[in-house]
């Protein structure tokens, strides 16, 4: 694992998203296509927003998501409509290759595995992603593998249900395939993050976070979610 420290999460935002521009361009260039795959929150759609203004051939882009919560389409909970507003509307990326999680369907379980089928159309079988952007929070989660919930033990699927956590059950990407991935770019920022960053750094299994693979892993975070402001 390697961690680069930016001033703020301003830049944080902004180096993450050039450097999902230049692994889009060698991939496109090497493999014909660039398959990667986003969590939600405030500084991934600052660097959505950022992305979208760099020079990347995005029909050859392939987007899916790392997790999503179970609930009504354009709800403000749904990471797919500030993927929408930060991306989507700024960056002419095909809306035939952006892949959302089918939480509103009524059967969840089926639905994941109708998802893990169109990973496999688009990142190949086993779907390898080249670029997978995560999160961590305060409880050490990451994507929705939640502290105590059952999905952290799937391993014989690359998509998974979650119980209610934090008020709504949610779609997830797990463990198999989020370690299969070419490349993990970690975005942290803000004082809360200190702790957990350290855990991770260290590959604490008792953090669902410290399971993903370090091989390939990136961690951009600003001082304060470093511990130097």
């Amino acid at each position: 694992m390697k961690i680069e420290i930016f001033a703020d999460a301003q830049t944080v935002a902004e180096q993450a998203a050039k450097l999902i521009a230049s692994d889009a361009r060698s991939a496109i260039a090497e493999r014909g296509r660039f398959v990667f795959a986003v969590s939600g929150g405030h500084t991934p759609w600052v660097m959505l927003r950022a992305l979208a203004k760099e020079d990347v051939p995005w029909d050859k882009v392939h987007l899916a998501q790392i997790d999503e919560r179970v609930a009504p389409a354009g709800d403000p909970d749904r990471n797919l409509t500030h993927l929408r507003e930060s991306l989507l509307e700024n960056a002419p990326l095909p809306p035939n290759q952006v892949y959302a999680m089918p939480v509103e369907s009524n059967d969840l379980e089926g639905g994941a595995k109708e998802y893990a089928k169109v990973l496999e159309k688009i990142a190949g079988l086993p779907p390898v992603f080249d670029l997978v952007h995560l999160g961590l929070g305060p409880d050490g989660h990451t994507a929705s593998l939640v502290p105590g919930d059952p999905v952290l033990q799937v391993s014989d699927a690359d998509v998974g249900v979650t119980g209610i956590y934090q008020g709504r059950r949610r779609m997830t990407l797990t463990y198999p395939v989020l370690n299969r991935a070419r490349r993990v770019l970690w975005l942290m920022t803000g004082k809360d993050k200190v702790e957990m960053l350290k855990r991770l750094t260290k590959a604490d299994p008792t953090i669902p976070a410290g399971r993903v693979n370090q091989e390939s892993a990136l961690v951009f975070a600003d001082r304060e979610a470093a511990g130097e402001a």
